[in-house]
This record gives structure tokens, C-alpha cells and sequence, in this order.
């Protein structure tokens, strides 16, 4: 283990600072300052080595968590990227962007504030991109057999670079301009600035894997023209249906999906020029949805200059302290202030928006909200409870119900389950020979862990049914969940 009497010298978290607010509100650039380097080693010397790590439970790509820690806080950086590697293809993105279910099942976390195991991940990948130990892997031979993979996002990538390390030859096909799906377009840059994308794409190019961008599948290939030409096709198109609110006013001027907003965004942060762009510059700002999509609308709302921002959540405030019904080592659903909640705005729960109320333009002027109530497990707007939201800018971060199906159930005739995924089987197959389904297309709205490791396990899949065996890890099932007890 690191240090045997860590956990017991060194008792509270500590993680990096975060830039001041009045500073990071007028520029794009990640939040959080670099961490002092004996914090760091501290931090990882409270890992106890568990006799039964639950950490490894708790995070779907089964980390090898205290043993980087332990080489973190013996200085042995490059053992350590090692190890990361050795189970996740991309801590750069997990490190910044993941929810660390890993911290919620940390057996220290029983009486202690868990390890900061999120921040040791990252500070491991970036000192290794730093010092060059972040170096291509390309395959001894190659099998002969290609593999199309459709969609760039977490899913996608990681079951490209380990079929394409495996000796197949991969094609990624992405119809956005860019590599990269929502890590590119849906993600701001103060959570995760995209040279840590172009990073890891050129090392994914140095191997082999080839990328396709701006060629939408279904649309200027066909699905059934893609399968004819490759000998697998990965499908890992995420679940981009985003779940609407159908309520009157639904259809006014300035009521909009948040990755609408978010990927304009993005683009004009890219450089690009987006003619009539979504912006929040001036106007009072309502983000309906409290989860990750909901900050990164308010942190991007108030860098556009937005005169106000306040964020709605039909539900109750979740406790600050983990409730009796998820006890360790569950993730618990928790109250957590962001970098952008830190930045300002309102938030209000138990708020069910009734109405969107215009203008004379046809343009939305104020939302109309009532007082959540729960009646026989419902939540329902109370009666006599209506209040006014001015609003010029209302923002639907609500989720996503699955992937979008015309193509493929026309071109394919995949089957879809009721929950709107891909059906597949324990192999990550469809009912279409040759044809695998990974992350959020197969599993629902999910985590990017969840993503990688099924992006990981299908590639294996795959490889198993091009070769007939496979020597590639395949970290989880379809059918694995979180912990839960």
C-alpha cells in the first residue's frame, strides 16, 4: 500500500482551487487550477489498500485504483499510466468528467471523506501526456478484417482503439465536422478544453485507426451498404433524443433543447461562425433540468453575459449527506454545487413548469411555474401555486430517451427494446449478424465509464467473432448495473 498510516495523518480531501470566479467568467479555459504536487501525494497516500477495494466495484472499468495510487505517492508516474491504461483507454476524459462513482464506494468513505481518486486519475494522464509517456501502440500484424465504427464519442473511440490495437482494420465514421460527438460538441471547454481530444486522436491515428468526418450513416452511406463492406460494424451513436416538455407555449421563439445551445456554443468556441446563434448575451436565462447538461448550460450562460440564470428542478433538493436507503458503498444522489452553480444564478426545486407565455412577437417572455406536490408517486403542479419566471432564453436539459432509429430500423430493421435502446444479446450483437451495439445506443442515457467499458467489452466481442477467440479484456455485460445492494 502507499502510506500505512496515511489515512490516519492526513484525514480531509483536498483538491485543486478553482480559478476566481470574476476571473474564469471571461474566458473558456478549464476551472480548476494545477494542484501542488505534495497535495497530490498526500491525497494518494490516504488510500488504504483495501483488503477488498470496493473502488473496483464501483467504477464499471474496474480501475486498478489503489495500485496507481500507490505509485503516485512513490513518484513512479510513468508505472502509474501503466496501470491506468491497463483498463481505461481515456482517463483524460473520465478525470475531468466523469461523477466518480469509484469515491462513492472508497472503503475509507465509511467514517472518512473518501480518497480523491478523480483527481489522481487525471493528474496521472496529464503528467504522462506531459512527459511524452502517452506514445502510440500500433498492432504486431494485421488480421486482414475491417470494422466501421459509427459515432466518435466514448463508446465509439474506445472500441476503435482497441480493434484497431487487436490488428483489425477501423474505420470511425462521425457526421459532424469534427471527431469526437458530445466530448467535442457537447462538453464547454471550461470543463474539458478540446486539446485533450486532439491529444488522444493522434495517437489513435499513429496506430492505425482511421477517421471519417461529416459522413452521416444512413444518410450518405446506407446502413446496409456499410455492413456489406466491412466484416463488423459497431454501432455507437449514443442516445441523442433529447426528452421533450410538451406544455403550451412549447413552440415559441427561444424555447430550446440544451444541445442546441450547447453545440453552437462549442462551434463559435471552435472558431467556427454559427449565423443566428442561441445565446444567453443579455437576456434573463431559465434552465429546466438539474443534472450535468443543466450546469453546463448555466456556466455557459453566464460567460455569454447573461442578465440573469435560474435553474429549475421539478424534484426535491437532494440531502447533502448520503441518506439511509443508499448506505455505502451505493452512489448516492446528493446535493453538489458545480463550478457553475459556484458562479451564480438561482436554483429552485420542487418546481413543475406549466406554461411557456409569450409575447407579441411570438417569443417566449416568462414561464410560468407551480409548486411540485407528489400525489400517488406522481409529481404534479399544485394548485393555487402559480408563479411567474421572466424568461427569454428557456434551455431543456431534461435527458434523452435513446438513439434516434428511422435508418436504422429502415435500412437494418434492427429491433429497438421499449426503453428505445438497440436490442442486442449478451455479446453485444444484434439480431443482424456481424453487427454490435455499444454504450448509450444499447444502454440507455448512461455515464462515459459506462460508455468506455462497454465500448472496451464490445470490441472484444467483436474481435471473438472475426477470430474466433480474443485476448482483448471485456470489463462488464450489457446487463451489469452500478452497485447495489
Amino acid at each position: 500500500m502507499a502510506d500505512p498510516k496515511g489515512f490516519l495523518k492526513v484525514q480531509e480531501r483536498e483538491l485543486p482551487a478553482r480559478r476566481p470566479v470574476a476571473l474564469r467568467l471571461m474566458d473558456w479555459k478549464e476551472v480548476y487550477e494545477q494542484q501542488d504536487p505534495s497535495q497530490l501525494r498526500r491525497q494518494a497516500g490516504r488510500c488504504m489498500d483495501c483488503g477488498v477495494p470496493f473502488c473496483h466495484q464501483g467504477c464499471p472499468l474496474g480501475n486498478l485504483i489503489p495500485e496507481w495510487n500507490d505509485l503516485m505517492w512513490r513518484g513512479e508516474s510513468a508505472q502509474a499510466i501503466e496501470r491506468l491504461h491497463a483498463t481505461n483507454n481515456f482517463p483524460e476524459f473520465t478525470g475531468r468528467l466523469c461523477p466518480a462513482p469509484c469515491e462513492s464506494s472508497c472503503v475509507l468513505g465509511i467514517n472518512q471523506p473518501p480518497v480523491t481518486i478523480k483527481q489522481v486519475e487525471v493528474s496521472i494522464i496529464d503528467q504522462a501526456f506531459a512527459n511524452g509517456n502517452v506514445t502510440p501502440h500500433p498492432p504486431e500484424r494485421l488480421t486482414g478484417k475491417t470494422v466501421a465504427v459509427v459515432g466518435s464519442g466514448p463508446a465509439g473511440l474506445a472500441a476503435a482503439q482497441q480493434l484497431t490495437r487487436a490488428g483489425h482494420t477501423v474505420a470511425v465514421f462521425e457526421r459532424d465536422d469534427r471527431i469526437g460527438g458530445l466530448l467535442r460538441y457537447g462538453i464547454p471547454d471550461f470543463k474539458m478544453e478540446k486539446k485533450h481530444i486532439e491529444a488522444r486522436l493522434a495517437q489513435m491515428q499513429a496506430e492505425g485507426t482511421r477517421f471519417r468526418a461529416g459522413v452521416e450513416i444512413g444518410v450518405d452511406i446506407s446502413w446496409s451498404d456499410l455492413k456489406a463492406r466491412y466484416d463488423a460494424v459497431v454501432i455507437a451513436t449514443g442516445a441523442m433524443v433529447p426528452r421533450d416538455l410538451p406544455i403550451p407555449g412549447r413552440d415559441l421563439l427561444g424555447v430550446h433543447f440544451a444541445m442546441e445551445y450547447l453545440v453552437q456554443a462549442n462551434r463559435v468556441g471552435a472558431g467556427d461562425s454559427v449565423p443566428d446563434q442561441i445565446t444567453a448575451e443579455g437576456k434573463h436565462v431559465v434552465v429546466l433540468g438539474g443534472g450535468d447538461t443543466g450546469a453546463d448550460c448555466i456556466g455557459t450562460a453566464h460567460r455569454q453575459g447573461a442578465l440573469s440564470v435560474t435553474n429549475l428542478a421539478i424534484g426535491k433538493q437532494p440531502p447533502s449527506e448520503r441518506p439511509e436507503h443508499q448506505p455505502w458503498p451505493m452512489s448516492p444522489t446528493l446535493f453538489e454545487v458545480s463550478s457553475a452553480h459556484e458562479e451564480g444564478g438561482e436554483r429552485v426545486y420542487l418546481a413543475s413548469t406549466v406554461e411557456f407565455l409569450r409575447n407579441d412577437a411570438g417569443e417566449v417572455r416568462a414561464i410560468r411555474v407551480a409548486e411540485t406536490e407528489y400525489l400517488d408517486g406522481r409529481r404534479v403542479p399544485k394548485s393555487g401555486t402559480e408563479r411567474e419566471i421572466p424568461a427569454d432564453l428557456v434551455l431543456l436539459a431534461l435527458g434523452f430517451t435513446g438513439p434516434e432509429q428511422e435508418s436504422i430500423a429502415e435500412q437494418l430493421a434492427l429491433p429497438f427494446e421499449a426503453t428505445g435502446t438497440v436490442e442486442r444479446d449478451a455479446d453485444y450483437q444484434t439480431s443482424e449478424s456481424g453487427v454490435f451495439v455499444a454504450g448509450d445506443a444499447g444502454r440507455g442515457q448512461s455515464l462515459i465509464v459506462w460508455a468506455i467499458a462497454e465500448g472496451r467489452a464490445a470490441a472484444a466481442a467483436v474481435d471473438r467473432y472475426l477470430e474466433g477467440h480474443t485476448q482483448l479484456p471485456s470489463p462488464v455485460r450489457p446487463t451489469d448495473r452500478a452497485i447495489a445492494l
